[in-house]
């Protein structure tokens, strides 16, 4: 489980990392990524699965955990630049299993980056 430190919870987190319009994207996920952080804040990630992925809750909450267990490892063994992260599944996701969650998860990381 994500430790309580690094979830995003709050709207105004939320809005403000979709404000800045920093994306990555593949297959499985689009993420969006926050400011760069300071030396004494953490990294803070949410994740979203909309309806329209799949009307059953429980879909939509495997994908969420397969999610969130797959950024609690990539927290552990790396230290990431941002003060917020939203992974925001796409329909693919919904097949896929841990393997392929955590190497798309780790892709757009790099990517982002890369890019910002």
């Amino acid at each position: 489980m994500l430790p309580k430190e690094n979830r995003l919870n709050k709207y105004s987190a939320f809005k403000a990392t979709y404000h800045l319009k920093h994306t990555v994207a593949d297959a499985l996920f689009v993420l969006y990524a926050g400011k760069e952080k300071t030396e004494d804040e953490k990294t803070k990630i949410g994740f979203v699965v909309s309806k329209k992925i799949h009307k059953r809750a429980v879909k939509r909450n495997r994908i969420k955990r397969l999610a969130r267990e797959a950024s609690r490892l990539m927290l552990k063994n790396k230290n990431l630049k941002w003060t917020s992260l939203i992974f925001q599944a796409r329909a693919k996701a919904l097949d896929s299993n841990f393997q392929e969650v955590y190497n798309s998860i780790e892709q757009l990381i790099e990517k982002a980056e890369k890019k910002f």
